[in-house]
């Protein structure tokens, strides 16, 4: 697993044997294989994706939900169409990587990513417990912040093609993220699990 820079109170938090750990995050590369890459961006293209609009503003990335979704135009969280068979299989994969029961991930988030489009600092919303996302096409950067006194811990993971991260406890919920926009093409999907 590989890890970009952290501050001095999260490079404190290094492993023996010198990678850095967020508490909370878990992530490994070559998740999916190349030819699983390829198909699931061809679904994600033909899943009926929206360009994503916050209020007034509409971003570079266009998303679909499923099995619920969140609207930030009216804030209305509300079922969705159910996770598709063609990605059914990957959730269930999703889940054994993050130790949860079948059936956990009740979320569904497809993103394609436009030139330029990233996502900015946010923490998921409180409906949701346990973030997993599965980065293809494009490397990109996700980074984590937390305000402490006047400054910012940080710490930023290399999100590779193939690859997936699990947020929970620490990092989920006592840390921003963000993504770092980038030019190249790149997908995501990202499963929750919904907050007791």
């Amino acid at each position: 697993m590989k890890h970009g820079p952290v501050s001095k109170s999260a490079a404190a938090q290094a492993d023996l044997f010198g990678h850095a750990r967020l508490p909370g995050l878990e992530a490994a590369e070559a998740f999916v294989t190349e030819a699983e890459e390829a198909a699931l961006i061809a679904h994600i293209e033909h899943a009926g994706l929206e360009a994503f609009k916050f209020q007034q503003w509409e971003g570079k990335r266009r998303t679909r939900s499923f099995g619920w979704s969140y609207d930030f135009q009216t804030g209305v969280f509300a079922r969705a169409a159910p996770i598709p068979d063609w990605l059914a299989p990957m959730a269930a994969r999703a889940e054994r990587f993050a130790g949860l029961p079948p059936g956990a991930l009740a979320q569904a988030l497809l993103i394609s990513y436009g030139p330029g489009a990233g996502i900015g600092w946010h923490k998921d919303r409180p409906v949701f417990e346990h973030v997993v996302g599965i980065s293809l096409g494009a490397e990109a950067t996700m980074r984590f912040r937390r305000r402490r006194h006047d400054k910012f811990d940080r710490f930023a993971l290399p999100l590779a093609p193939r690859s997936i991260y699990h947020l929970a406890g620490e990092a989920r919920r006592g840390w921003e993220h963000s993504i770092a926009p980038i030019e190249e093409a790149r997908w995501s999907i990202t499963f929750r699990s919904l907050a007791r």
